[in-house]
């Protein structure tokens, strides 16, 4: 198992609703948290908080989200299955996101900033979290990646909301005609 990247056409296909949680369902979650934290292994500024299935070439709808979003340290993931979104609302604020499949970009996205959301966790059990600000976002994030929908999809011609990191970590503005445009890693069906 490997992450896949844009524009791996996967990635924009509409996920399929987990019927039954069995050993398979259960070792692509595994294979999920593995990859998550591999990946971050190999990027020292950044945190894996969170990844979806369809990353991994799954087309199942599954989402990963971290436990603790301030502590690399602390590697514990929570599965949602089958996360359904039951309202979104606040204001919309914007904040940078970064994606495990968009390699090097990163965009100021806006969001909603509350999210109500029903799911099942690996035992099965229904869930209903209430999700404000950054874990909010996340959310919104992955459930987007079960519909086929990158965060890059919500920033599509902004000029100015697209980044990339330099080598301390920062986010810096990207040339928006040189690097996104015509990008098509980014928007193949351009």
């Amino acid at each position: 198992m490997k992450i896949i990247t844009t524009p791996d056409s996967r990635l924009r296909e509409k996920s399929e609703k987990v019927r039954k949680i069995d050993k398979e369902i259960l070792g692509i979650i595994a294979d999920m948290r593995k990859l998550s934290l591999d990946w971050e292994k190999e990027h020292p500024f950044e945190l894996s908080a969170a990844m979806a299935a369809p990353q991994m070439g799954v087309n199942k709808r599954i989402i990963i989200i971290r436990d603790d979003m301030e502590d690399k340290k602390n590697a514990s993931f929570t599965a949602l299955i089958n996360p359904e979104i039951i309202k979104a609302d606040g204001k919309v604020k914007k904040d940078y996101e970064g994606c495990l499949s968009v390699p090097s970009i990163y965009g100021m996205v806006p969001r909603k900033t509350k999210v109500r959301i029903k799911a099942k966790l690996e035992d099965g059990t229904e869930v209903r979290i209430k999700a404000t600000d950054e874990l909010a976002r996340t959310l919104l994030h992955e459930i987007d990646h079960l519909d086929g929908i990158l965060f890059i999809d919500h920033i599509k011609g902004v000029e100015d909301a697209f980044y990339e990191m330099n080598d301390k970590g920062d986010l810096v503005p990207v040339d928006y005609e040189k690097k996104i445009k015509n990008n098509k890693n980014l928007f193949p069906d351009e």
